[in-house]
């Protein structure tokens, strides 16, 4: 049986625990082969294993996104090797402080503004071209409904995903008519994460859905079929049949 990403090339951001590994799992097992970038060598190779047993395939890139240097040369990295990209997840990020606004200290404010927005720029920019060359290229970021309810103390961590909101928005509706690139952006709600369980540590992790629950929302945003763009795609949504169900 033909798996429903064979051929396909992902990078996925954040891709050695929570949402991001889920991803990564879910597309290799659908015969994508990831591009795994994460912080630390260890995770990932804990990762590469964890893939290779589910059949599929890794190529493992330790990297800091603050390097934003680096994220450019791995654009051309692919573009050497591949000549393509398929399938783009922006999905690292980082809580930063939940304190007033006025209590963040300026270098925590930049670390986030680093990771959680100025680096999916990064993405977009250096990555783009190679969407481009794809037959069905798709992005895929991930926010926070905190975006749009602008939770007192969760300032900074909110002002980063509205900004990236609007970025994605803007990428997705200059290229609507022009490339076959869609550009799209999930919102998770509560998962079972690292995150989710520092910023809510009275919280029962067991209410919660997991990463595995949420990652066949990844694979079906990251298919040819999948038309929609410019959009803030959300999990709570799909699982109640929008999107054409779950599967």
């Amino acid at each position: 049986m033909t798996k429903k990403l064979d051929g396909k090339i992902a990078l996925i951001t954040g891709a050695t625990r929570g949402i991001g590994a889920g991803a990564a799992l879910a597309m290799a097992r659908e015969g994508a082969h990831i591009i795994m970038v994460g912080r630390t060598t260890g995770a990932l190779e804990e990762m590469d294993d964890a893939i290779c047993e589910a059949g599929g395939t890794a190529t493992l890139v330790p990297m800091n996104l603050s390097d934003h240097a680096a994220i450019d040369r791995l654009g051309g990295h692919v573009a050497e090797k591949w000549g393509k990209l398929d399938i783009l997840v922006g999905n690292a990020g980082i809580l930063g402080a939940i304190t007033p606004l006025g209590h963040i200290k300026p270098k925590d404010w930049d670390q986030l503004m680093a990771i959680n927005v100025t680096a999916n720029y990064r993405l977009i920019r250096s990555f783009d071209p190679l969407l481009k060359a794809a037959d069905a290229g798709r992005a895929i970021f991930v926010t926070s409904s905190v975006a749009e309810s602008c939770r007192p103390f969760w300032g900074g961590y909110a002002i980063t995903k509205a900004a990236l909101n609007c970025m994605v928005k803007t990428y997705a509706n200059e290229i609507v008519n022009t490339t076959n690139i869609k550009a799209n952006i999930i919102n998770p709600g509560p998962i079972r994460t690292s995150m989710r369980a520092a910023a809510m540590p009275g919280e029962d992790p067991g209410t919660l859905d997991t990463p595995d629950d949420i990652a066949p929302l990844f694979v079906k945003m990251a298919l040819p079929e999948f038309q929609e763009t410019g959009k803030i795609i959300s999990y709570a949504d799909y699982k109640t049949g929008a999107y054409g169900g779950m599967f």
